[in-house]
C-alpha cells in the first residue's frame, strides 16, 4: 500500500538536509589533508544515511521530495568523494570513470522515461548493496593514508569494498536500465 505524501517538512527530509550540508564540509577536509575529520564527516554522512531510512519508517513520514532527495545526496557524496580522491592521488582516474559511466547511463536512461511521463523504476537491493559497499570502500581508502597503524589494513579491506561496491554498481544500473526498456516497449506496444 503506498503511503501518503507528507511533503517537505519531515524528520527523514530534515536528515538528508544535513547530509547535504556535511558534503561542503567534509570536501574542505579532504583538501586541507584533515583524513581522520573527514572520513568521521564520511562515517556520519553514513549512519544519518541508514537513519533517515529508519526515520521514514517509523514515523511514517514518506514524502516525494525525500524520495528523490536521499538517493540524490547519496550520489552528490560519492561523487564527491571520488573527485577528491582522484585529485588526492589515493585512488585512480578510471574509478571515477567507472562511476560517472554508469551515472550517465542511468541519468539519460531516466531522462527517457521523464519525457515519456513515465516513473522511474523501483530502487533494487544490489544497489543499496552498492551504494553501502562504496560508502565503506571510500572512508577506508583515506584512511589508508594515515599511516603504517591503520594504513595498510584499511588500503586492503577498503579496494576489496571499492572493487564490490564497483561491481555491484554496474550490476544494479544493468538492472535499472533493463526496467527502463521493459518500460518504454509497454508504452510503445500501447495504442
Amino acid at each position: 500500500m503506498d503511503q501518503p505524501d507528507k511533503g517537505l517538512w519531515t524528520v527523514p527530509n530534515a536528515i538528508s538536509g544535513l547530509r547535504c550540508l556535511l558534503v561542503p564540509l567534509f570536501a574542505y577536509l579532504v583538501i586541507r589533508h584533515h583524513d581522520v575529520w573527514a572520513v568521521a564527516v564520511l562515517a556520519f554522512s553514513g549512519v544519518t544515511d541508514w537513519l533517515d531510512g529508519v526515520a521514514a519508517r517509523k514515523l511514517g513520514q514518506f514524502s516525494k521530495i525525500g524520495a528523490l532527495l536521499d538517493p540524490a545526496v547519496d550520489r552528490v557524496m560519492i561523487l564527491v568523494t571520488v573527485v577528491l580522491l582522484v585529485w588526492r592521488q589515493i585512488v585512480p582516474w578510471w574509478v571515477m570513470a567507472l562511476l560517472v559511466a554508469r551515472e550517465l547511463a542511468v541519468g539519460l536512461g531516466l531522462l527517457v522515461l521523464k519525457a515519456n511521463r513515465m516513473n522511474p523504476p523501483a530502487v533494487v537491493f544490489v544497489g543499496k548493496a552498492a551504494t553501502l559497499a562504496l560508502m565503506y570502500a571510500f572512508p577506508l581508502l583515506l584512511l589508508s593514508e594515515v599511516g603504517q597503524g591503520v594504513g595498510p589494513a584499511a588500503y586492503v579491506t577498503g579496494w576489496a569494498f571499492a572493487f564490490w561496491g564497483l561491481a555491484l554498481y554496474w550490476v544494479a544500473g544493468g538492472a535499472y536500465l533493463v526496467e527502463i526498456s521493459r518500460g518504454l516497449r509497454l508504452v510503445r506496444r500501447q495504442p
